[in-house]
């Protein structure tokens, strides 16, 4: 950041600069997470939209206030069913794209237990039989 004195020299002034990366305090949400949530609130913000609108037509008693609790009801439904979908969707992210999997020796220990040819397998142990000529 500089500074300018009265004979026009520039000077160097410690402090902050006019932009500073700082580190985010959460991780992004994956794509398909975010576009499920997105879609959830614009569903909720038109159905409570909706659900006001109905409200004050039931209240001056017009003929739309019946259809317009109709179309609230499929609504909730509706807005209910998109925020279970940020749910699945944040569930099934987890479950298949966003874990990395990588075997403990617990789970290498027992794969190696049940291969054939190493011991710890019995002698009538379907598994540990030679392959069948075909």
């Amino acid at each position: 950041m500089r500074m300018y004195e009265e004979d026009g020299a520039a000077t160097r002034m410690p402090g902050r600069g006019l932009w500073v990366e700082e580190p985010a305090r959460r991780r992004r949400m994956p794509d398909p997470v975010r576009a499920s949530a997105v879609r959830a609130l614009l569903i909720v913000a038109v159905t409570l939209t909706e659900a006001t609108i109905t409200f004050f037509l039931a209240v001056t008693g017009s003929w739309l206030a019946f259809p317009m609790v109709i179309c609230g009801i499929a609504g909730t439904v509706v807005a209910t069913w998109a925020v279970l979908d940020v749910w699945i969707t944040r569930q099934m992210w987890n479950q298949r794209g966003g874990v990395v999997s990588q075997p403990s020796s617990a789970a290498r220990e027992a794969r190696a237990a049940r291969s054939p040819g190493l011991p710890g397998r019995g002698v009538g142990d379907p598994r540990g039989a030679a392959p069948r000529p075909r």
